[in-house]
This record gives structure tokens, sequence and C-alpha cells, in this order.
């Protein structure tokens, strides 16, 4: 499951990954978001509050999150990964190859200070 918060007046999307991913849950992830994304062009970031990554259902979600990404990657400004999980660090190192956000990693309970890194000044 994928709990998600858009704060429209920020332009600032929460994730936070509860079990393992399904595919379903980047289906309804862009259907709250793209909205959003069409009327205002893109978003500020992403917060992506997980103490541990949770990992995927299956290839399929793998997949579904892979195209998530691809999709929308260019129309993220910046992208905070909040975790004290090891995960965290391969996937900042690994996703800075991939996606055109710039990305940061916070500890775990720093997901006010990840949102005041997205709105700073690029």
């Amino acid at each position: 499951m994928l709990e998600h918060e858009l704060d429209t007046a920020h332009s600032i999307l929460i994730v936070r990954p509860r079990t393992a991913l399904a595919a379903r849950d980047f289906a309804a992830l862009a259907g709250a978001v793209d909205p959003h994304i069409q009327a205002t062009g893109g978003l500020a970031g992403i917060v992506i509050d997980t103490p541990s990554f949770p990992g995927w259902e299956g290839l399929g979600a793998m997949m579904a999150h892979l195209r998530f990404v691809r999709d929308h990657h260019r129309r993220v400004r910046k992208v905070a990964i909040v975790t004290d999980s090891a995960v965290g660090g391969v996937a900042e190192h690994l996703a800075s190859h991939f996606v055109s956000a710039e990305i940061r990693r916070f500890h775990s309970g720093e997901v006010e200070a990840a949102k005041q890194w997205i709105l700073a000044d690029p």
C-alpha cells in the first residue's frame, strides 16, 4: 500500500510506502498527481517517507513503478528520500543517473526539513 498526500499549495507530493508496493498503487498515484501536473506544469518535489523500503508485490509492480518514474521524472524538480534504510543511499545514487530531478536523502523523521529543502530556491 502506498499512501500519498498532495500539497497543492506548495506542489509537493508526499508518499509513504506501508506494505509491498502493487501496480495499482502507481495507477492511483498517477490519477491523483497527473491533473495537478497538467494544471501547473510539474511538481516542486516529491518526499518519499519510508523508514524501510517494503519492496514490490512482484515484477508487475516493479515495472509499474519504473513506468511511473519514466513518465513523471521530467516534471519533478526535487526528490527527498526520508529514510534510515541503507536502501536510501543506494536509491539516491542510482536514481541520480536516471532522473532529471535533484535528489537528496534525509534521516527518518525529517519530513519537514525535506519539504523546506524542496521549497528552497534551486
